[in-house]
């Protein structure tokens, strides 16, 4: 089981392979803001337990296993990114809050939100009553 940290590097590389079709030491280190030395110690990690397969000097390639994590974890980050989206979390905090709650919820924590997420995109009515009811408790809090 990867640890958060090797988790989010899983998740960048991930998501770096899909949208450019590789990923390389310094790309991971700006989209992460750490050190390229950071990075090439944790590739070497990540290449040890089998998340990817890392040449020096040529690259890294996620394995079967990484790539079913790697896309595991961006579909949690972005579901929660919808969750507190949907629910009306300011738009600036929405990255910042996703990065501090999503490697502190198990798998079947996410599951169930997907289906509260699932819940609501049914049934457009039912962001609305939520909508209300916010509102309804943003006057009470300004009455008091």
């Amino acid at each position: 089981m990867p640890t958060p940290s090797m988790e989010d590097y899983i998740e960048q590389i991930y998501m770096l392979i899909e949208e450019k079709g590789y990923a390389r030491v310094s790309d991971i280190a700006e989209a992460l803001s750490v050190h390229p030395s950071s990075v090439t110690k944790m590739v070497q990690k990540l290449d040890k337990d089998e998340y990817l397969v890392y040449e020096k000097y040529r690259g890294l390639v996620l394995t079967t296993k990484g790539k079913k994590i790697g896309k595991r974890l961006v579909y949690r980050h972005e579901l929660l990114e919808q969750l507190l989206r949907m629910i009306g979390v300011k738009e600036e905090n929405i990255y910042t809050d996703v990065e501090g709650i999503e490697h502190h919820l198990s798998w079947n924590a996410i599951d169930r939100i997907g289906d509260l997420v699932q819940y609501f995109e049914e049934d457009s009515k039912r962001v609305e009553e939520l909508r209300q009811i916010q509102l309804k408790n943003e006057d009470n809090d300004l009455s008091n």
